[in-house]
């Protein structure tokens, strides 16, 4: 694919965890380097392998109702962390069609509701959900300046900063970001500074090998704006704004996994994330991106002054486009 949401890979496997369906591995394939990046998750690509798995057989027939909705237990082996498809399913085969409707994509679908579980917890790339033990830091970037930043790793690693401090109003669309090569090359360098800080990455170097994370995007208190289509999205329907870039450009809509890190921060007190959202304690939050408006929630709680979040949820959908093979010569491994 020609952008970051189109140009992803997954191997999906039987899984070798107990409780679990299937191994889920993803792959971000860089749009303009001959490399894969294996650092991080897809959101819309765990729905995708959610329903998969059950269309090529890896779930135990035991487990498919009739109708009904199927649960596929997913081990996400990039970062070690389990994800629950609720997949529905009708005459025992995965139901596409349906009347849900996600800004960002075209047409109406069925539901699939995902559970992200303990998605701050230490995964392999280890570190708590606030890397630099604070929920707000001062970011020092050099060459740019110093902005602050809340730092964290839920769902994927994300460098969340205030829209007004760097210059925007939390309403931009793809052409307004990605038509500016010196303000990608900006942001470049705030991702860089912040993977440093958050221990991802150990000289600047490294980040050119690590593209797909962390993540970094802006927030902003609500205010009317109009999506890519057109569509008026007024202040008083969204908690927040937020804007987002994959892979060196302005998502169209936004990442399934950095509505995991949204949702999540937004559920801490003191975030800026949550301060962007009018503060205060919250389950759920809807907030305002380029195509439209999406809710996700998170269930936080805290303990011995220490933040934990044990789920977060939030609804995609997905269906086979097209199926094929691919031939490799034997010789080739």
């Amino acid at each position: 694919g020609a952008t970051s949401s189109t140009s992803k890979c997954v191997i999906l496997s039987k899984s070798s965890q107990p409780g679990h369906d299937v191994d889920y591995l993803y792959g971000q394939v860089s749009i303009d380097k001959p490399f894969v990046d294996w650092s991080g998750n897809c959101g819309n690509l765990s729905t995708g392998a959610g329903a998969f798995a059950l269309h090529a057989g890896l779930v135990d027939p035991a487990r498919i109702p009739e109708d009904g909705i199927c649960e596929v237990r997913i081990w996400q082996a990039n970062i070690g962390k389990t994800i629950i498809a609720h997949v529905p399913v009708s005459g025992g085969q995965v139901q596409e069609t349906g009347d849900f409707e996600l800004d960002g994509v075209t047409f109406p679908a069925a539901e699939i509701v995902l559970e992200f579980l303990d998605p701050s917890d230490d995964g392999e790339d280890g570190g708590a959900m606030f890397p630099t033990g604070n929920l707000v830091d001062d970011l020092e970037v050099p060459g740019v300046g110093t902005f602050k930043a809340t730092m964290i790793n839920a769902g994927i690693p994300t460098v969340f900063v205030n829209a007004e401090e760097i210059g925007y109003r939390g309403t931009e669309l793809r052409e307004e970001i990605n038509g500016d090569p010196q303000q990608l090359a900006r942001f470049e360098r705030i991702r860089v500074a912040g993977a440093l800080r958050m221990g991802l990455i150990k000289t600047p170097e490294e980040a050119a090998t690590r593209q797909h994370t962390p993540k970094i995007a802006f927030v902003a208190p609500p205010r009317d704006y109009r999506t890519a289509s057109g569509k008026l999205v007024a202040a008083g329907d969204i908690d927040l704004l937020v804007r987002a870039l994959s892979m060196g450009k302005l998502h169209h809509a936004m990442m399934g996994t950095a509505a995991v890190a949204i949702g999540t921060a937004a559920a801490i007190p003191g975030t800026l994330v949550n301060l962007a959202a009018g503060g205060g304690e919250r389950s759920a939050v809807r907030f305002g991106h380029p195509s439209g408006t999406l809710r996700v929630g998170a269930e936080a709680s805290q303990a011995n002054g220490e933040w934990t979040v044990t789920k977060a949820i939030m609804s995609r959908s997905a269906r086979i486009l097209m199926e094929g093979w691919v031939r490799v010569p034997g010789d080739a491994f």
